[in-house]
């Protein structure tokens, strides 16, 4: 079996990214923001723009994806996966993901969330950025430490709760199965 080499591998995952934001289009994903502009970070606080901006405060969650995943498709492959496919097997299941939280099911999930009741599903340019970034937490993972890539996860679940009281944790939790103290405490951020 031929080594993936770089180049190929890049063309394949760049085809990945087409075909994901083609199939948000069709499933009637606006390309940018209803509001007309497209902004480099939103900070929040505009009912109805909630991801649908490049960045946003859930991109640290996307970097975090990318962490993950480069841990867990090491340790199933037993280390022996080579990073372009590794890269390649991450961006189908977070190019999933994209797809699956902009269904009605999952948009209607979060609505009934105490902190995402505004959400109407991300922008194409936002679930692209998403990927994106998930791409920086897989690479970051290869390059940094085990030690420093567990920091880093555990840092920013840290800093985006005592932020905005949301993280890829309680994203989670209240996608699974909600808890009522979760559901207070983020209620009583929104209210600050």
């Amino acid at each position: 079996m031929r080594k993936l080499t770089p180049v190929p591998a890049f063309i394949i995952w760049l085809a990945g990214v087409a075909l994901l934001a083609g199939l948000l289009y069709y499933n009637g994903r606006s390309p940018i923001c209803a509001c007309g502009t497209v902004k480099l970070f939103d900070v929040g606080g505009f009912a109805g723009e909630d991801s649908q901006h490049i960045f946003d405060w859930y991109s640290f969650s996307h970097i975090l994806h990318g962490l993950i995943f480069y841990f867990f498709i090491w340790l199933i492959g037993r280390g022996r996966v080579p990073f372009a496919v590794g890269l390649l097997i991450a961006t189908a299941i977070e190019g999933g993901w994209e797809l699956f939280e902009n269904s009605a099911y999952i948009i209607n999930k979060y609505k009934d969330t105490a902190i995402t009741a505004s959400y109407n599903g991300d922008s194409i340019i936002n679930s692209v950025a998403d990927l994106l970034t998930m791409v920086a937490g897989f690479f970051l993972a290869a390059w940094l430490p085990v030690v420093v890539s567990v920091a880093l996860l555990i840092g920013i679940e840290v800093w985006m709760a005592w932020l905005i009281r949301d993280n890829l944790t309680t994203n989670i939790i209240n996608l699974v199965h909600p808890i009522e103290w979760v559901t207070k405490w983020q209620e009583g951020g929104k209210q600050q």
